[in-house]
């Protein structure tokens, strides 16, 4: 079962349009930098992966650099020193809505282009006149609030439509599991026999997330399922369903698909994974900085798809080029 958000078609098309051609038609050679959320994450990896396919077809140079966790107390150091080195284009996976805010427009202030990727600072609208965070010129990510509602409906046909489910998310203030947070609780407003429970936060620790699972359950025999919001919240809410024993009974939607996951899938220990599409993240979001260097406008938003994996998809070679790279 697939199911994509063409919006990023339509920018690519738009970009397309911007007649983009190699950096060496160019006086000068561009350098782009690409924050991540953290650069451990396989996530991350595949996004950097699309990126430098990009860079390498438009000539441009690529300096990848980021912190081992995602904090934004430890992204802020690492944004400094790239400001420092005077990228001519910055794409980042902000750590936090509000603090990366005064960091970032210290960026712009230094005449660097600023787009920020899977995640967003302040409400995520930009260029609008609103708000101290809309400098930004364009956001280039998937759907959130989209994917949660696929959850949702994936985690809603896997229990018949009734049961107690939770969401397993990381903490409050992160764009992107905020946004698929509510885009799970959106979509089980269709199904009125479905109790959605007090959402856990498990600072991004798989074991805590484990064992709240198991918690949960112990105060709720009846439950059904979990939403993994994030892959750590994924990878602990499938370990605490085996350790609870109840492995198919209480039925886990992941949230992206590295290979880990991909196991789970196979073992029956996650059944539903929604997979971003990182690499195209990458891939438009140094697309969308180098039309802005070079005086075209661009989208303020790019949204990029999802495929949604099974056990009994995931063998298909079309599925599994959405696996992330380790």
């Amino acid at each position: 079962m697939i199911r994509r958000h063409f919006a990023g078609a339509l920018a690519l098309a738009a970009l397309a349009g911007a007649s983009i051609g190699p950096a060496s038609a160019q006086d000068e050679k561009y350098t782009i930098a690409l924050i991540p959320g953290l650069t451990t994450d396989a996530f991350y990896i595949t996004m950097h992966k699309g990126a430098q396919a990009a860079a390498d077809a438009l000539g441009v140079e690529l300096v990848f650099q980021g912190a081992p966790d995602f904090n934004p107390t430890l992204q802020v150091p690492v944004l400094q020193a790239v400001i420092a080195r005077q990228p001519d284009a910055l794409l980042i996976a902000p750590t936090d809505k509000q603090q990366l805010i005064a960091p970032l427009q210290q960026a712009v202030d230094a005449g660097i282009k600023v787009i920020t990727v899977d995640t967003f600072i302040d409400d995520g609208q930009y260029q609008d006149g609103s708000g101290p965070g809309d400098f930004p010129l364009s956001y280039v990510a998937s759907d959130n609030v989209m994917g949660g509602k696929m959850a949702a409906r994936a985690l809603a046909e896997a229990i018949g439509g009734k049961g107690k489910v939770y969401v397993s998310n990381v903490k409050p203030g992160i764009s992107t599991t905020d946004q698929r947070e509510e885009g799970f609780k959106q979509g089980m407003e269709e199904f009125p026999d479905i109790e959605v429970l007090e959402t856990q936060f498990n600072d991004n620790d798989a074991n805590k997330a484990s064992s709240q699972l198991q918690a949960v359950f112990a105060r709720n025999q009846d439950l059904a399922g979990v939403f993994g919001a994030n892959l750590f919240s994924a990878f602990g809410a499938a370990d605490g369903v085996k350790a609870a024993g109840k492995t198919g009974e209480i039925k886990v939607v992941a949230f992206d698909t590295p290979t880990r996951i991909i196991d789970d899938l196979k073992s029956g220990s996650v059944d539903f994974a929604i997979a971003q599409h990182p690499a195209e993240i990458g891939y438009y979001g140094v697309m969308t900085a180098y039309a802005a260097l070079t005086g075209q406008s661009v989208p303020t938003t790019i949204g990029t798809g999802f495929t949604v994996m099974t056990k009994d998809n995931i063998d298909d070679p079309e599925i599994q080029r959405f696996v992330y790279s380790d």
